[in-house]
């Protein structure tokens, strides 16, 4: 399971709270405004509320999860941020909603009023489904089912795609070179956009002055421009830096171009570059990169697990891929960043792996998988002979002379023999002190030292004024019987 309490600002949040988180996000100027979704798919946030982006409908900060009650039960399947900070987020149903800063109408409602809650973007958009939303330092895109771009907000330059430098106060598609052509992955820099197409090609528009479009030059570009210098190149992800670009082919390849000051674009200097630079990274094939807007950070994942890092990380300037101790590059942000954000929505990912001791105890009494049953007291426990013979020296004798696949047992109630035989599979014992009494008598007369000790503890812990004389008779009859 990945772990949210590395992020500082859910440092105060309890262990319990904590494991009921399944997806969350940090952000803001410092990294310290976090929204996540439960298991139960209640959404929360808290920090310092800046510009209201927190969506609790005020400006207070909160050191306690605050519900957002408009968002409870929405599946959530993309969030992005901007500098604002304002937040956007795309639902399962393909609806979007926006909050927070708004002077550059990057909220989208036509208006530049902060939102202080969770608004749906509906203009141009009701009758679209939308998969995925990205956002700059103010202003957002959104990809749609279809393979279409909308934009809007700030367009100081050309970062809309409008064709024009005048801010988009609500949805706009990106047309131009984009027209007819099927967009399967967006991606924001600071005051930039880049596009994916269904057929590799990339395309970037807006700022350019750090050679971040990897168009060949620096001029800005106010609609989609193809990246040329990836043509028969298939891109399959593209990620944006602060001022840089990351692009991962289908071979596992990845280029880089744009800013370079603190070597963020891993080509072991800090130039500049305005067309993509192929990485060495030693023939490793690369399955994830990761970048964000905020951060000058870049990470990828290779296909052994290993994550690798460069650029700013904790003031130091890595010009070169460095191989890190993580597994999941949202790590590398959480650790190395400044501020430490996300750069995306992380879903936590219920851990399913069981250890053997968790698996053996999760077969205990299970019809399903047993080969043997006992039969006590009218009612049958499951066991798995196999198991019983390495833990038990009297079952290792007792099974290598009996092959019946059922075993009646006398001598002893069910509930302590079912005691003994969970005992066996879990290594613990969890009876009333009146009960071990009888499983000590068990152990005794199994030769089971450990479970006997086991016993005498619970026996020990338990005794009371009121249970003191049944298990001091008890006693007296389990000391007589092994004198």
């Amino acid at each position: 399971m990945l772990d949210v309490g590395k992020w500082p600002v859910f440092a105060l949040l309890p262990p319990e709270e904590l494991r009921l988180i399944r997806q969350a996000c940090v952000y803001g100027s410092a990294g310290n405004e976090a929204f996540y979704v439960t298991v139960n798919d209640e959404v929360f946030a808290l920090g310092t509320n800046c510009s209201g982006c927190l969506g609790t409908g005020d400006i207070q900060n909160t050191i306690e999860p605050r519900r957002i009650d408009a968002l409870c039960g929405k599946k959530i399947v993309s969030l992005s941020y901007g500098t604002g900070p304002h937040v956007v987020l795309a639902t399962a149903d393909g609806e979007v909603y926006a909050w927070g800063h708004n002077g550059y109408s990057q909220l989208g409602n036509g208006t530049t009023n902060q939102g202080l809650i969770p608004a749906q973007v509906s203009t141009n958009l009701l009758n679209k489904k939308v998969t995925e939303v990205a956002c700059g330092s103010h202003h957002t895109i959104a990809l749609t089912s279809d393979g279409e771009v909308y934009a809007w907000g700030y367009n100081n330059s050309g970062q809309v795609g409008s064709g024009s430098t005048a801010n988009q106060p609500t949805p706009r598609r990106v047309s131009s070179c984009l027209q007819n052509k099927i967009v399967v992955n967006i991606a924001c820099g600071q005051l930039c956009s880049m596009a994916v197409l269904d057929n590799g090609e990339a395309y970037g528009w807006g700022y350019n002055c750090n050679g971040q479009l990897g168009v060949g030059n620096n001029g800005n570009q106010q609609t989609p421009c193809r990246i040329a210098a990836l043509q028969g190149i298939n891109i399959v992800q593209i990620a944006c830096g602060y001022a840089h670009t990351l692009a991962l082919t289908d071979e596992g390849l990845v280029y880089a171009w744009g800013a370079s000051s603190y070597g963020q674009l891993g080509t072991g200097n800090k130039s500049n570059q305005s067309c993509p630079v192929l990485l060495n990274l030693d023939k490793e094939r690369v399955i994830e990169i990761a970048a964000c807007h905020s951060t000058h950070t870049s990470a990828a994942k290779i296909q052994s697990g290993q994550v690798l890092m460069w650029g700013q990380c904790r003031g130091q300037a890595i010009v070169s891929p460095h191989f890190t101790h993580f597994t999941c590059t949202d790590d590398v942000f959480a650790c190395f960043t400044t501020p430490a954000v996300m750069w995306k929505l992380l879903t936590v990912e219920r851990d399913d792996y069981l250890t053997v001791a968790q698996s053996l105890k999760k077969e205990f009494d299970s019809p399903e998988t047993s080969d043997l049953k006992f039969l006590v007291d009218g009612k049958y426990i499951h066991v798995h002979k196999a198991l019983l013979k390495i833990r038990c020296e009297h079952f290792r004798t007792l099974l290598n002379e009996n092959e019946e696949e059922s075993i009646e047992i006398q001598q002893f109630t069910y509930l302590v023999y079912r005691a003994f035989l969970e005992y066996l599979y879990t290594d613990s014992v969890s009876l009333a002190p009146e009960d071990a009494i009888g499983l000590l008598d068990l152990a005794s007369f199994y030769r089971e030292t450990r479970l006997k000790r086991l016993c005498q503890e619970n026996i020990k812990r338990g005794i009371s004024e009121q249970n003191a004389i049944t298990l001091l008779s008890a006693a007296v009859k389990y000391e007589a019987r092994v004198g």
